[in-house]
């Protein structure tokens, strides 16, 4: 997970759609802002286009009216993640909120290498961080059998983008580069390292654990 603001204010239709006895949140306008808001990835996994995608509500609403077509409590979220978070998560860092630090109050990790499970760690105590970490452990590694699948599928994914990743920066602190080449790289890490890009958390923590690379781009790991 990432900050990705809101756009404020929401589409005008979730207030009409309220007012009705079987009014709808998925009225015109809310899925593209939406999209376009969460850069058109899970705010939780944060994989990229995702082929199944949900309007999903950051706090449960259980029938309440007000969080149901609160604009606030919609977000982008894969089906992977939205049915593994259901509503048994109420107490979470929120990625909308720059002060929650969804990136720097967890350690986001995988070694990358063929089965490795995802390492997320609370970096404090508290309980939206440690139920944040209990969510983002089920989504990476699975819980049921199902989800065993799907969050396998998922890190095949992930330990693709951040060998990828590595491979940039290998190239990036190669002797063989000039210097117009490695700006090139360089701009490639740069755009890796943005909130668009698919698993930034996992690739700021890179950045994060190596004082060397953290010295060269520590300035945009938001």
């Amino acid at each position: 997970m990432v900050h990705l603001p809101k756009t404020q204010p929401g589409p005008p239709c979730l207030e009409v759609e309220k007012a009705k006895a079987n009014g709808t949140y998925h009225c015109e306008g809310v899925l593209p802002l939406i999209q376009k808001d969460f850069k058109n990835k899970c705010y939780l996994c944060e994989d990229k286009a995702p082929l199944s995608i949900n309007i999903e509500h950051f706090k449960p609403h259980r029938g309440d009216k007000e969080l149901k077509f609160d604009w606030n409590n919609l977000y982008y979220a894969c089906s992977h993640c939205n049915n593994t978070k259901s509503d048994k998560y109420e107490y979470l860092l929120d990625c909308t909120r720059e002060a929650d630090g969804v990136d720097r109050r967890i350690k986001y990790k995988i070694n990358p290498f063929p089965k490795e499970k995802a390492v997320i760690t609370a970096l404090e105590d508290s309980q939206a961080v440690n139920d944040t970490v209990a969510l983002l452990r089920a989504i990476y590694n699975g819980t049921t059998e199902l989800k065993l699948i799907e969050s396998a599928n998922l890190r095949s994914k992930l330990l693709k983008e951040i060998r990828r990743f590595q491979d940039l920066l290998f190239d990036y602190y190669d002797n063989e580069f000039d210097d117009e080449e490695k700006q090139i790289i360089k701009d490639k890490i740069v755009r890796e390292l943005r909130s668009a890009s698919c698993f930034t958390a996992f690739k700021r923590w890179i950045i994060r654990e190596r004082a060397d690379f953290f010295a060269d781009f520590n300035q945009l790991l938001g």
